[in-house]
């Protein structure tokens, strides 16, 4: 058997396992369509420049595809973000995906965080599935200079993962465990 061979096999049996052990609806692991919307007539352009597939990954194994900032119809267009201050940057489509148990997650773009030092604010956004308005990304300006967002500029990335709702239990006590509650740096360095 060739490493290819082996590689997907086992691929595709980890991704099997991976079904099992989360407990995915069969509806998501058939179904990975997401339902795109240009919300504002402008955002077709912008996002037309990664070619003719709108939300092609940057490359094959890229996890999310990437956000871009839709200021207004004006090419120009750029916005501005002080030291220390956010902003809120809409991106010119709303997602919906298809399969149960799925939701968008909005992770800030390395190359933007060390380069620019503008992270998102909430450190992750959470795009819930029943959300249908435009996605909306709170950028903060950790940098000691002023930032310039140009209009089509990639932002953040969003990736679509699966969630869970737990069923919740009251208990008196949490099981023991060989951490317990220590956190923070308990084991050092």
């Amino acid at each position: 058997m060739s490493n290819s061979q082996n590689t997907n096999g086992f691929a595709k049996s980890a991704s099997m396992l991976l079904d099992d052990v989360l407990g995915l609806p069969d509806a998501v692991q058939a179904d990975s369509t997401v339902d795109v919307a240009f919300v504002r007539p402008e955002a077709r352009q912008l996002y037309a420049q990664d070619g003719d597939d709108f939300f092609a990954p940057a490359t094959s194994s890229s996890a999310g595809f990437d956000l871009r900032a839709c200021l207004t119809g004006d090419k120009g267009a750029e916005a501005v973000i002080a030291p220390g201050q956010r902003l809120k940057i809409g991106t010119g489509i709303a997602v919906q995906p298809r399969a149960a148990g799925i939701a968008g997650f909005v992770y800030s773009r390395s190359g933007l965080g060390a380069r620019d030092g503008l992270t998102v604010a909430q450190g992750v956004g959470v795009i819930d599935p029943d959300y249908t308005g435009e996605i909306l990304v709170v950028l903060l300006n950790t940098s000691g200079q002023e930032r310039r967002i140009a209009n089509g500029e990639r932002i953040a990335q969003l990736i679509f993962q699966p969630f869970m709702r737990p069923r919740w239990r009251e208990v008196q006590e949490l099981a023991p465990t060989e951490r317990g509650s220590g956190g923070f740096g308990h084991t050092g360095r």
